[in-house]
Parts: C-alpha cells; structure tokens; sequence
C-alpha cells in the first residue's frame, strides 16, 4: 500500500501522536548512536521514529518511518542534500512526503534553529513541529571514546 498524499497530511497534522518512554541513545556501528521507538496513535498509524547521531562528524538525523511507506518525514543536521531537479539543500533540511517524490525532496527547514551538536534541543523541535508528544526525556548521547579501539 502506497501512503496518499492527504493521508500523510491527516497523519502529521494529527496532535495526539506521542511517544511513551525515555529515549537512551545506545553505540550501533562505531562511531554512530542511535535509538527507535514506536509512535502511538488513536489513528493507528504503523508508525516509528529512528533517531541516529555521530558527533565526530556532527551528524544528526530524526526520521518518522511508515511501517510500509517508509520514511514519511525526517530531519537531517550535517548531511548534505541534493534534491531529484539537482537543487541543493544543504546540511540542514528535513524530508516531507511527497506522493509523486516519496521522500526524495527536501527543504530548508526555518523552525529548527539549534546545532546539531545539542541533539536534545533540536529532538524538542523537531517534535513541536512534527506534533509528536513525547511523555518523557531524552538522555544526552554518551560521551565519545578517543581511541583506536572501541
């Protein structure tokens, strides 16, 4: 099943999305962080949300994913984009559905206004806009080991 266009507009104009829980960044593959939690809604949406960051490269990324669409909405901080017409968008930019594009266009995003480097600012913006509640705290990315060994 493909997601419409006014259905992904009904599902994230939808207030009541939330996100129970805590949020704890855990390693995945060196030097990346992430994390993935499910979206509930009274709608029932088959939604989730996967967080990633790297601070070596300050990258950081929060992506609303359709259990069969794929990812529906998404924000990227220190990952250059360049859209399918070969406009680019920079290392700021968030993803929004587009039923002919899917999720390949991307946009300049004016409400996120904190760096990358503070992931638990930018998690509050990103959920304001998104109009995700998240009943809970985001708990800061651990502290990187400098090394040569994990």
């Amino acid at each position: 099943m493909v997601l419409s266009q006014s259905e992904f507009e009904d599902l994230i104009a939808d207030p009541e999305k939330y996100i129970e829980g805590n949020i704890v960044w855990a390693r995945e593959r060196s030097p990346w962080l992430g994390f993935r939690v499910e979206i509930t809604s009274p709608a029932g949406y088959p939604l989730f949300l996967k967080g990633s960051y790297n601070p070596m490269i300050t990258a950081l990324s929060y992506h609303i994913i359709h259990g069969t669409a794929g990812r529906i909405y998404g924000l990227d901080l220190g990952k250059d984009h360049r859209n399918p017409d070969g406009q680019r968008i920079g290392e700021k930019h968030k993803h929004r559905w587009y039923e002919p594009l899917r999720d390949k266009q991307a946009y300049l995003p004016p409400d996120i206004t904190a760096p990358a480097t503070q992931p638990e600012r930018v998690w509050d913006e990103f959920c304001q806009e998104a109009k995700v509640i998240h009943n809970g705290t985001m708990e800061p990315p651990p502290a990187q080991q400098l090394g040569l060994f994990p």
